[in-house]
């Protein structure tokens, strides 16, 4: 959802992980010139060919062949409730709002977690927030909400292993069951 919290919580986990990077959608939009504009007048940038999707996978394939060398690696060492995170494990975090709908890169994750708020909550952060280009009047209720319910819902009948996160917490809240989470699977995949 637009606003709930994903970039903060990815560069939160970052600074915690080591060995962790993070590639975001939002480096991947389209220039404003080759996003489509709908008979409204509203960009219409909360759909799948508002970005260079084909660009961000691969990005993320020339990660995976190189995470040290990516220069964006986290490159201290912790102890994490009693779990070494030795070098050889990396840790790659791709955040954005279209993740789990385009199958290519859907099906490189091995954690899915999607942060979700109710209407009111979320057009009150958005009406905070300034773009560029700018919200129109009226674009959140004729296109940026319909296309998140639209989204949201194909994610539910097809998607699988998706952890739904109450965006309404604290970041502290967020955080902190995230990361446990990812430090259960890093156990798990030592065992």
């Amino acid at each position: 959802v637009t606003n709930g919290g994903k970039t903060t919580l990815a560069e939160k986990l970052k600074k915690m992980l080591p060995n962790c990077d993070t590639i975001s959608q939002d480096d991947f939009f389209k220039p404003e010139s080759e996003v489509k504009t709908d008979e409204r007048g509203f960009k219409l940038y909360d759909v799948l060919d508002a970005l260079y999707m084909d660009e961000m996978v691969k990005s993320i394939h020339n990660w995976m062949k190189s995470p040290a060398s990516s220069g964006g690696v986290t490159e201290t060492q912790n102890t994490c409730d009693n779990l070494k995170i030795t070098e050889d494990v990396y840790i790659l975090i791709v955040e954005g709002f279209l993740l789990y709908n385009y199958e290519p890169l859907n099906e490189l994750c091995d954690r899915r977690y999607f942060l979700t708020l109710p209407y009111e909550e979320c057009k009150r952060r958005r009406s905070t927030r300034v773009y560029e280009p700018a919200d129109t009047p009226g674009y959140f209720d004729g296109h940026v909400w319909p296309m998140y319910l639209k989204y949201k819902n194909e994610l539910e009948e097809t998607a699988s292993n998706i952890v739904y996160l109450d965006g309404t917490k604290s970041q502290d809240e967020l955080l902190s069951f995230v990361y446990s989470d990812i430090i259960q699977e890093l156990k798990n995949l030592r065992e």
